[in-house]
């Protein structure tokens, strides 16, 4: 579908079709991220730590399963109203405006991402995504 100007907020649609849930080099998950993802499946903190996550450095990751999605992806998140950070930025990230050929290696993996909008639209929807989630 080629880019209109009247739709350059979709710049991303979320097909939930489960592409970034798998490899990549796992999803890091914060304090609060663990202690969300505890209360909605109803498990200690502790317990998150031990059966979910596995160390990269000091940092906690997201376990992947064998054939590399996420430990928590069935079919769609298990843990979608309460996804770690990470999950909740995709596609909008920092590296994006360092080099948007970024936007599009990730379009490239992503049906979700419009890689046919104007480098300037997807900038400004990165740009406004991160100011948004500063805020929170």
């Amino acid at each position: 579908m080629p880019f209109k100007p009247s739709s350059s907020h979709n710049v991303f649609v979320c097909r939930q079709c489960g592409d970034c849930c798998k490899g990549y080099g796992g999803t890091y998950v914060t304090d609060a991220d663990i202690d969300a993802i505890a209360a909605f499946i109803d498990k200690a903190p502790s317990v998150v730590r031990s059966e979910y996550c596995r160390l990269s450095g000091r940092k906690p990751l997201l376990k992947q399963r064998a054939d590399g999605f996420c430990i928590f992806w069935e079919h769609n998140c298990t843990i979608h109203p309460v996804k770690p950070r990470m999950c909740r930025a995709w596609p909008f990230i920092e590296s994006v405006l360092v080099d948007i050929e970024n936007w599009r290696m990730m379009g490239s993996c992503c049906p979700g991402i419009r890689t046919d909008c104007p480098d300037e639209v997807v900038r400004q929807r990165v740009r406004d995504f991160l100011r948004q989630e500063k805020k929170t």
